[in-house]
């Protein structure tokens, strides 16, 4: 890969998870304190994320894979972006700013395939390639954080009050534009398939994958890939807004050191598989999500801050040993003629069903909790993903029985 390519494709990813970051961590802050969102239409707006992860395999099977280069539809989707971006930060009711969040994440989730699409297409060896240029996207989510905390200080106490929080969607709307333009000059990518070759439902979602599902314990593993999503959901919504409401200082910033545990123990993963194969370490993440929780709901910002530090710090273990070994996973049970529709399955279970009922149990939960004058009972919010995730846990340890999964190569 030339390096003049390389740089262009490490700039892509960065600004694609700036973007990102920019604005979806602090969502659950800015609506209820700029909008005064109740818990359940929170859940609404972050539930968006799954629709937009259910649409995105139509927007590349039926368009981007037959008609048009991959950056072109990226730029296209980016500009659109940045217009709902911008609409999105003058929104002063729910009701007028929904529309707009919908319409964005169906426009956003597509180019998560697409800046991959692009990527790859460019590479000659992606295994060593890939993983230079995806950690610019990193790169960008965490600076999208410290820039919030450290630079604009719009997650601090009083400009949240002041509804400073607004900004972040001005920044963003910048970057999406940024990158919608960029994107017309990243390298061509052109379609993958014929215009006139036939395109099933079951080829885009990936349905022919559900054969695998006769085997027990990928039944197993699929079921308990839906239910974490429970208490991962839980995370996305209610992290910021409840490190904001009890408190925290910077906690945009703070909840970046997720993002720098999830490159440190990405780099570990091969590790735990080669000691103790897939079962012991996705029990390992799941372990973590519950100890994450009491973490959370034991911790203070007093004397105990220390706590939550270390449970934003486990998401390393919590999404890397669960979501990403299940994914190599399904790519060694799936075969050479599934791999693709495998993981097409898990992606649409996961960030489409199992969010989407995530966000709607979340929402519901912290409704129930909330006190007079907009604050939570957050210690009963945060047991029940701690409990749920402790359970999901025992259940998988006592029923999944691919003990000798050890990966060898890794």
């Amino acid at each position: 890969m030339k390096k003049t390519t390389q740089v262009q494709l490490s700039v892509m990813m960065f600004l694609e998870f700036f973007i990102w970051g920019g604005w979806f961590v602090t969502l659950g802050t800015f609506l209820g304190n700029n909008l005064n969102a109740t818990g359940v239409e929170t859940g609404m707006a972050y539930s968006t994320q799954s629709w937009g992860a259910i649409v995105a395999p139509f927007i590349i099977g039926l368009i981007a894979d037959r008609f048009f280069n991959a950056e072109r539809i990226l730029g296209v989707l980016h500009l659109i972006g940045a217009v709902l971006m911008y609409q999105m930060s003058q929104a002063t009711q729910f009701y007028a700013f929904y529309p707009y969040i919908l319409g964005y994440m169906l426009a956003y989730m597509p180019t998560l395939a697409l800046v991959n699409s692009v990527a790859f297409n460019q590479m000659t060896d992606p295994a060593r390639e890939f993983s230079y240029i995806r950690v610019w996207g990193t790169i960008g989510w965490i600076v999208a954080g410290l820039a919030i905390s450290y630079l604009f200080h719009w997650d601090s106490k009083e400009s949240i009050q002041d509804g400073l929080l607004q900004n972040t969607f001005l920044m963003t709307a910048i970057a999406s534009a940024l990158l919608g333009l960029f994107s017309f000059s990243l390298p061509k990518t052109p379609p993958q398939s014929k215009k006139d070759e036939r395109v099933s439902v079951s080829d885009i979602f990936g349905l022919d994958a559900l054969k695998l599902l006769k085997d027990r314990n990928f039944l197993i593993f699929f079921v308990s890939s839906v239910l974490i999503c429970i208490p991962l959901a839980f995370y996305y919504q209610n992290a910021n807004p409840f490190l904001a409401e009890i408190g925290i200082a910077n906690p945009t910033g703070k909840m970046t050191i997720g993002q720098i545990s999830e490159v440190l123990f990405m780099l570990l993963l091969p590790v735990f598989f080669k000691r103790f194969g897939f079962k012991k370490t996705i029990i390992f993440g799941m372990l973590a999500w519950a100890v994450r929780y009491i973490l959370f709901a034991l911790g203070n910002a007093d004397e105990l801050t220390a706590m939550l530090i270390l449970g934003i710090a486990l998401h390393g273990i919590c999404y890397d040993f669960f979501f990403v070994s299940g994914q190599i996973y399904t790519d060694s049970k799936a075969g050479e003629q599934h791999k693709s529709a495998a993981q097409g399955l898990i992606a649409l279970a996961t960030y489409g069903v199992g969010m989407l009922v995530g966000f709607w149990i979340a929402g519901k939960i912290t409704d129930t909790y909330m006190l007079e004058g907009g604050m939570h009972q957050w210690k009963e919010i945060w047991l029940f993903p701690a409990g749920f995730a402790a359970v999901i846990m025992l259940l998988f340890g006592f029923a999944f029985r691919d003990e000798n999964i050890v990966y060898k190569n890794l």
